[in-house]
């Protein structure tokens, strides 16, 4: 599987970060265009795609606050902790690219300091699912881009050849990167432009992970088995942290990131004991 996913990412070109850099520019100049540039501007563009998709996905709360979980890099990637086994490429690319987007979605937040919805709209107005967000953190929403740095790492490791199932396998990431995305509406933490930032975002630092994992050797060691009891110890502390989130909240997406982290830390253990024999 691995072999795979290297001889995917060879064939990537620079030139797949044009389109996100053009979506970008096209939001900032639909947005100078609308003298929305400025905070309140910003805001009042989007009160009514604001009110309307969180009427509509807020119908569904709990299962709004079950997927907007997957925007929780805890949760995401405890899905996709096998891959540490079967796939470490894929986590090379996936810790560049988390790293990335941590780092830059930070500064953004400042640097715009948008206030969130509940800060500005009276709070019986529209639904809030979950815990009331507050601040002025709003651009660009941190979860939409956990959300698109994930899928985008798993677009293109592993990107099908012929053009059919290529399109069918790209489809079905956007479809649902945005379902995912789109919940931070529906728990009324953010503004569909925010989510619509972040998934683009997300795209262009998942595809800097994988450039960085495939120029730069930073996380080669993450396939030697003798760093596994690492892992061991990560994933065991994963787990209590996700016992914890079901104590609290207990929420299905918990019970489900727990039983797929626990199923990992089997195959670790199991693989790392069998090498030591």
């Amino acid at each position: 599987m691995d072999t795979n996913v290297i001889n995917n990412y060879s064939r990537l070109k620079a030139t797949l970060f044009l389109l996100p850099l053009f979506l970008l520019a096209a939001i900032a100049l639909f947005l100078y265009s609308q003298n929305a540039l400025c905070v309140e501007g910003y805001i009042q563009i989007q009160k009514n795609s604001f009110f309307f998709i969180n009427q509509h996905l807020g119908q569904f709360p709990s299962l709004q606050y079950n997927l907007t979980q997957f925007g929780d890099a805890l949760v995401f990637l405890s899905f996709l902790s096998i891959f540490i086994v079967y796939a470490p490429k894929i986590w090379e690319a996936l810790l560049s690219g988390s790293l990335v987007s941590l780092l830059f979605c930070s500064f953004l937040k400042k640097i715009f300091a948008i206030p969130r919805p509940p800060v500005v709209f009276d709070n019986e107005s529209f639904t809030i699912v979950g815990k009331r967000l507050s601040g002025c953190t709003s651009l660009p929403s941190g979860h939409s881009i956990t959300i698109f740095t994930i899928l985008t790492v798993l677009l293109f490791s592993f990107l099908p050849q012929r053009l059919k199932y290529k399109t069918l396998w790209c489809l079905a990431i956007l479809i649902m990167g945005l379902l995912f995305a789109f919940t931070r509406v529906g728990v009324g933490a953010h503004y569909p432009l925010d989510v619509i930032a972040g998934c683009i975002l997300g795209y262009i630092f998942g595809l800097t992970g994988i450039f960085i994992s495939r120029n730069y050797k930073i996380w080669g060691w993450i396939g030697n088995k003798k760093y596994y009891p690492v892992f061991i110890l990560l994933f065991l502390a994963c787990c209590i942290l996700l016992v914890c989130r079901i104590i609290n909240e207990n929420l299905m997406i918990f019970y489900m990131a727990f039983v797929s982290l626990a199923i990992s830390l089997y195959k670790i253990i199991y693989a790392y004991v069998k090498d030591k024999k």
